[in-house]
């Protein structure tokens, strides 16, 4: 069964193009060690909730955007090995491939999917 790499995060409103420019260019990675789909979406109707909800989840701040990630992996194996790799590869830390976003707010984790109509 596949597996899936979820994401939440706190984007600067303004910066919109370059989170978009900067996932464009790790999703290519991503696919390169094995992902089969990365999604990045911007958040439209993320409501604040009072004990939980996306914007709590990421603290978000004022003049920043939700944004809701995924990454599809055939499978654990194959999403460790390429995660591993991602990680490792020098693309990743060059000089203007930094996030344009606090990653210390970013929410992650890997899940293993159970239902898939």
């Amino acid at each position: 069964m596949s597996y899936v790499d979820g994401f939440l995060a706190a984007v600067p409103t303004a910066k919109r193009e370059a989170f978009r420019h900067h996932a464009e260019t790790m999703a290519q990675i991503f696919k390169e060690f094995g992902a089969l789909n990365v999604s990045e979406c911007w958040g439209d109707d993320v409501p604040e909730g009072k004990l939980t909800s996306f914007p709590l989840a990421v603290k978000l701040q004022e003049g920043e955007t939700v944004v809701f990630s995924w990454i599809l992996w055939p499978d654990r194996p194959t999403r460790d090995a390429g995660m591993a790799s991602f990680m490792a590869d020098p693309r990743v830390h060059e000089q203007g491939n930094q996030m344009p976003f606090d990653g210390q707010r970013m929410v992650f984790g890997g899940f293993q999917r159970i239902v898939d109509v």
